[in-house]
């Protein structure tokens, strides 16, 4: 099914069973059954607003041509959308509704918050084939149930999304990053986290291949200032590379595990305090691993086949690669408690009373 409107989706839902949504389907991980729904047919921006930050787009817009709208006017989405489709081996073009179902949110969430916190409003259809409207087009536009964050990070389990409204970001007039070589893993949590814990406002602090990488966007004269401030802080050599051009590849790559790309193995990604990050990785004994988000996240290349989950006893782990089998075994998502899995099988069924939507997707 690749309906080419909000109504023909309605139809689409009110006629069919089990379902599989998809967008440009380059980042779904969980595995579900049933016939694809595919959106990008619903495509185009149907408001942007650059005085007012605020853009409006069709769930099936390809991400490209909101980053390219958003460049001609020196702004850009403030979360950092990562691309998965070199370690999950697809093609395609990622689309804004597939961001948004999936809470997409790079190395940039140190400092300004995930996707969802930039979500205004929603547009989507439930398991009834019936419109749902949440949220608006400022910040401060939302009454009762937040369904717009709901919708974010829900896979596609609770409703087909249609059209999305963003708060944008305008561009900083330059980038600077600092690494600092010859870090083990305790020792890069230290430093991340005692600049995280200082008024220097990174966007940035990751650690791989022995490095520490600290970002900082802004003005250059602020800039220049807050290095000197880190660099009397950190007592140790580091390097400083400026400009946009040289530091993207560096934070795209992190942003994208691009490490683990032509590697073989599982790829997890883990939510851990960064306190306990150190620990986990003695734990684990991983093939590889790379820190982002000042530790909080850790993405870990671990042999075919092993049950992470069963050698941690801390942090949220999520199973992005491997084979079908294992993911089936071992399951993508992290086991909920009792609670909350009450909490989320009610809201599926008050959304999907049929179970439409991306079964087993999320457990």
């Amino acid at each position: 099914m690749a309906p080419q409107s909000e109504a023909e989706v309605c139809a689409a839902i009110r006629s069919t069973g089990a379902c599989v949504i998809e967008g440009g389907g380059t980042r779904r991980i969980g595995l579900a059954e049933g016939e694809r729904l595919i959106t990008r047919g619903l495509s185009g921006v149907t408001l942007y607003e650059p005085g007012t930050l605020t853009l409006v787009a069709q769930a099936g817009t390809p991400l490209h041509e909101i980053d390219a709208l958003l460049a001609a006017e020196n702004q850009r989405l403030a979360f950092e959308v990562p691309d998965l489709r070199g370690i999950l081996g697809r093609v395609g073009e990622s689309t804004i509704g597939g961001v948004v179902a999936a809470n997409a949110s790079g190395p940039r969430r140190v400092a300004s918050g995930a996707c969802r916190d930039f979500c205004l409003g929603v547009r989507f259809v439930d398991g009834r084939g019936q419109v749902v409207k949440n949220g608006g087009r400022v910040m401060k536009n939302v009454t009762g149930l937040d369904l717009v964050k709901l919708m974010a990070g829900s896979h596609g389990t609770l409703g087909v999304l249609t059209e999305v409204s963003l708060k944008v970001q305008p561009l900083p007039e330059t980038v600077v990053t600092l690494v600092v070589p010859g870090c083990d893993a305790p020792g890069a949590v230290a430093i991340m986290s005692d600049m995280l814990g200082q008024p220097f406002d990174l966007t940035g602090a990751a650690w791989l291949g022995g490095k520490v990488m600290l970002r900082l966007e802004g003005f250059e004269t602020s800039l220049r200032y807050r290095v000197g401030r880190m660099r009397a802080r950190l007592r140790c050599a580091a390097e400083e590379i400026w400009g946009a051009e040289a530091c993207t590849p560096i934070w795209c790559g992190i942003r994208d595990v691009e490490a683990f790309n032509d590697r073989g193995g599982d790829v997890w990604r883990v939510s851990v305090k960064p306190s306990e990050a150190t620990g986990l990785i003695e734990a684990v004994q991983p093939e590889d691993v790379m820190f982002d988000w000042g530790g909080n996240r850790l993405w870990l290349l671990m042999k075919e086949g092993t049950d992470l989950r069963a050698k941690m006893t801390t942090g949220h782990a999520t199973l992005v690669r491997a084979s079908d089998e294992t993911k089936r075994r071992l399951g993508v998502f992290h086991p909920q408690s009792a609670v909350l899995a009450r909490i989320s099988a009610g809201l599926r069924h008050k959304f999907d009373p049929d179970g439409k939507f991306n079964q087993g997707m999320m457990g």
